[in-house]
């Protein structure tokens, strides 16, 4: 496999966002590079493919920008370029969540990293004896390809859902230690500064998501494959490519 795959976002407040946009397309085009990149006063989302000197090229590129020197990256590997074309957009919010009181790039909500996860699920409690709720943040055909075993589903349709279908549900979560989830990240992160914003108080956001999860550990409690947005259309718990079912 030569191509290299990246997923990553970072909540920072962006200023002169139009000039930026032409910025990020000229080094992704300069790298040769095909994907997703959105741009918002909220910060940036990214998903771009290219070979492995590309690909460390404009993440170094990236990175050499003061608000992005902390950026993390999710990578993996595929036979060939799993986007047709490259897309620079310019949006409200990098995730849509419409709810303009949830600011990550003022302050990020307490994360979990993977391999404490992982300890945290074959214990099915943290480490203070608490009992654990994995809570699916991601749309309801993601989570049909695959989730964690007995993860919590609210069936969205959409991540807008997301917080009337909390509230709906805060007695469930309370006095549990809930760690929200979804592909890269940054869903899970908007999803568990709500949940803090409204008195569920023991709440953690999978750092990197389940892409993250797949790279540093060997998948533990993941049932099925992980949906991601391009050609490859899932993942399974070793990062390799695997098509949807004719019924999906």
């Amino acid at each position: 496999m030569s191509i290299i795959n990246i997923a990553a976002y970072h909540f920072v407040n962006l200023h002169q966002l139009e000039s930026f946009k032409q910025a990020v397309q000229q080094a992704c085009e300069d790298h040769d590079l095909k994907g997703t990149v959105l741009l918002s006063a909220e910060g940036i989302n990214l998903f771009l493919a290219g070979d492995r000197t590309a690909i460390d090229g404009f993440v170094s590129w990236l990175r050499a920008h003061a608000e992005f020197a902390a950026l993390q990256v999710k990578y993996s590997e595929s036979q060939a370029v799993p986007f047709k074309r490259l897309k620079v957009k310019i949006k409200n919010e990098i995730i849509r969540m419409n709810h303009p009181t949830i600011q990550p790039q003022d302050g990020r909500a307490p994360a979990i990293d993977p391999v404490t996860a992982k300890r945290w699920i074959e214990q099915g409690q943290d480490d203070k004896g608490r009992p654990l709720i994995l809570l699916d943040t991601r749309n309801d055909f993601e989570v049909r390809a695959g989730t964690f075993k007995g993860a919590v589903s609210w069936q969205l349709s959409r991540f807008t859902e997301f917080p009337e279908a909390v509230r709906a549900h805060v007695d469930d979560l309370q006095e549990k230690t809930v760690i929200s989830f979804c592909t890269g990240g940054i869903r899970c992160e908007k999803a568990a500064i709500f949940m803090r914003s409204v008195g569920i108080e023991n709440v953690y956001q999978l750092d990197g998501g389940i892409l993250k999860y797949f790279e540093q550990t060997d998948g533990t409690g993941y049932e099925g494959t992980c949906f991601v947005f391009d050609e490859r259309e899932t993942l399974d718990p070793a990062l390799r490519p695997v098509p949807l079912t004719p019924e999906f």
